[in-house]
């Protein structure tokens, strides 16, 4: 039988010839040839070749894909988060229990001749053919009513094969030769997946309507019935135009073949959606990880399967540290009219997301997750990156810079439009000549837009990518800066691969999964992928411990080793702290999620950047986190084998009113004996509040 795996092949014949330019007359002579031939192939396997190809199946020997069963996910602590309804609520009816619209408004759309042929329609897929194949697209398929519930009762979604469609067309004769035609339909009926996790004519009802399958008006059956084709695409509740648009369509369809009339038509196609959701489905204990943890699912089983229910799986929040995040944001961010946080933590040795949190003060709900779904700047939180790019490189972290507190990059490649890049330092203060151990503890942006001039924008952005940034970025030099739009979760799983000394792990949403008869179908993913070199990791390491010990990050210092950046994005309207311990990466962002608002008198202090609050909320956070986890010390990296003197040195030339960057060579001086970031003494005092500041371009504190 041929179907949809087929005509892809003969449409993409036809366009083949198309670019060849013959002559329309030959095109039509092939054309009609080419249809002869596959015609007499299906009158050929119907006939002659039926014994052999139906055959093949038995009915008995064939599981169920299991409906009628919930799925449930875990915590992993084996407390239950949540279940992803699928065909428990539905509620099989018989045809003469459902509003008479939907059956003849599901046939009319889905299978016109259900009522004449048998399990397959020959001349239903010798139609299609003919209309993909003229319209050089596929714009009709060719599968039956009964094909399509063996294909969702016995096969499930799988590949388009020969076999697989050969087993299909098998598995509908011999359904069809045991079943009687409203046996079939009703059976259809009560399982086609409608979208919004209705499965079957009764939840469907509920779910867009708050009513019962028997009280269907007409409009409402026609939407119902077109659904299935693509239930995301055609979601009313998302898409109401192209749900409108799919309505009327299958309204013309039932004028068509004689279910309505002309006066039910215009009368239905005139009537607005009229929907009423439903609340046939409860919500789920932590929402935001429960939708991404369901996501997950999706990405690796396929929607289908996830929807078909009957899962058992084993989630890696851990509601312990969950909680955790939760009250270290409320103890920080008290006050309803305070911004909002987020908060990822990952385990880096497994990819495991410990905790996922997108906490408001005001004790809102977002169904937007702060956590995964947002894409705000993370200013200086993002130099890791580059400080990698340039240690694998060869650069040395005991390369000197000089910091003035204004800098602009003459090199064209950071040139945005013909104008040269400038560069401020916070509060325009002079960094003076450090390493950059010290650029990275102090956040020195003029040294750091020096380095990304040298290793270049488009390498910073590869190695980004590889330690678990997702999200596009455009290879321009103020990346170095953290200009683009990432989220916690991205920004977690690359210092993540830092904790896991340059191993990145994608972040894992679940440990064990099993399916409908309990079989393990799935868990946490293979062992990782080396990103960067270890010493790579290593060094940024070392670097990074400076940042708590001593640098813009000490309020994040809770008593062991730790590693982390702060991060400001311009005009204070998003604030990060990224670190972490060996055993765990944590990332907060604070900041306001309907607009890039200034974070200006906030709880006290006057100008919020990533060492005040954001810091707070991660202290406080890995402090009870990792309490009863060993304490213990970064691998010590190993120094050798990179270079400290030019290229890597720029001395700036100063002229009036501006200063510009000459690179030049400067004479490497004695390196520094390697120095263990040593940790504050306790108790660690908080940083102080600022005024605010005047706004200067790339100024903000880091």
């Amino acid at each position: 039988m041929l179907d949809d795996a087929d005509l892809d092949a003969l449409v993409a014949l036809r366009r083949a010839r198309r670019r060849r330019r013959p002559h329309r007359h030959f095109v039509q002579v092939t054309l009609i040839g080419v249809l002869a031939v596959i015609v007499a192939t299906l009158a050929g396997a119907a006939l002659t070749g039926r014994a052999l190809v139906f055959g093949a199946c038995d009915l008995k020997s064939l599981r169920p894909v299991s409906l009628g069963s919930n799925s449930f996910l875990y915590a992993a602590d084996g407390s239950l988060l949540g279940v992803i309804p699928s065909s428990t609520n539905r509620q099989p009816l018989r045809l003469d229990k459902m509003s008479p619209w939907l059956p003849e408004a599901t046939v009319a759309i889905e299978d016109a001749r259900f009522w004449e042929h048998g399990a397959l329609d020959y001349q239903g897929i010798a139609r299609a053919l003919f209309k993909n194949v003229t319209a050089g697209r596929i714009v009709q398929g060719g599968s039956t009513i009964t094909q399509q519930l063996v294909r969702n009762l016995y096969i499930g979604k799988a590949d388009r094969t020969l076999s697989r469609k050969l087993k299909e067309a098998c598995l509908a004769e011999k359904l069809a030769g045991i079943w009687s035609k409203k046996q079939i339909l009703a059976a259809y009926l009560n399982e086609v997946f409608y979208g919004q996790h209705a499965y079957g004519a009764q939840a469907g009802a509920q779910t867009f309507y708050s009513t019962s399958a028997r009280s269907l008006t007409l409009p409402e059956a026609a939407l119902l019935a077109g659904l299935p084709q693509a239930p995301s695409l055609y979601d009313p509740l998302q898409h109401a135009g192209d749900a409108l648009a799919r309505r009327n369509e299958v309204l013309q369809a039932m004028l068509t073949h004689g279910y309505i009339t002309q006066e039910e038509f215009s009368n239905s196609v005139a009537a607005p959606l009229g929907l009423k959701p439903g609340t046939l489905y409860s919500a789920q204990r932590h929402p935001n990880f429960f939708g991404w943890a369901t996501q997950q699912l999706v990405q690796r089983f396929g929607e289908r399967r996830v929807e078909a229910g009957g899962l058992q799986v084993r989630t890696t929040l851990d509601p312990r540290m969950q909680n955790e995040a939760r009250a270290a944001a409320a103890s920080v961010l008290r006050v309803k009219t305070d911004p909002a946080a987020a908060l990822v933590a990952i385990d880096p040795r497994t990819g495991e997301v410990k905790a996922m949190v997108s906490y408001l003060p005001d004790g809102r709900q977002l169904k937007f997750n702060l956590a995964s779904q947002s894409g705000r700047t993370a200013g200086s939180a993002f130099k890791p990156f580059t400080l990698a790019t340039a240690i694998d490189q060869g650069d040395s972290v005991y390369s000197a810079f000089s910091g003035p507190s204004q800098l602009t990059i003459t090199d064209p490649k950071c040139s945005f439009n013909g104008v040269p890049w400038t560069v401020h330092n916070y509060a325009d203060e002079s960094g003076g000549y450090m390493d950059l151990l010290d650029a990275t503890a102090y956040s020195v942006n003029t040294i750091f837009a020096q380095l990304v001039d040298i290793v270049g924008p488009e390498n910073v952005a590869a190695t980004a990518h590889k330690m678990g940034i997702t999200t596009p970025l455009q290879p321009v030099c103020s990346i170095t800066l953290g200009t683009q739009a990432v989220n916690p979760l991205e920004m977690t799983s690359g210092y993540a691969t830092l904790a896991a000394r340059g191993v990145y792990r994608a972040p894992q949403a679940f440990d064990l999964a099993r399916g409908p008869g309990g079989d393990v179908i799935g868990g946490l993913s293979g062992p990782g992928v080396q990103a960067i070199p270890q010493n790579t990791a290593d060094l940024v390491t070392y670097a990074l411990e400076g940042v708590v010990s001593h640098g813009t990050g000490t309020a994040a210092y809770f008593g062991r080793p730790a590693a982390g950046k702060t991060g400001t994005a311009e005009n204070y309207a998003d604030a990060w702290f990224c670190g972490y311990v060996p055993q765990l990466a944590a990332c907060v962002w604070v900041g306001y999620p309907k607009a890039e608002i200034p974070l200006l008198n906030v709880e006290g202090w006057g100008a919020v950047f990533g060492g005040s609050l954001p810091a707070m909320i991660w202290n406080r956070f890995m402090s009870e986190a990792v309490k009863k986890l060993p304490v213990l010390d970064f691998t010590y990296p190993q120094f050798t084998g990179h270079t400290v003197s030019s290229p890597y040195s720029y001395i700036p030339t100063t002229t009036t009113g501006a200063t510009t960057t000459t690179p030049q060579a400067v004479a490497p001086g004695p390196q520094p004996p390697n120095r263990k970031p040593a940790p504050p003494t306790s108790p660690q005092p908080q940083p102080q509040p600022l005024p605010p500041p005047t706004t200067t371009s790339g100024g903000n504190p880091q």
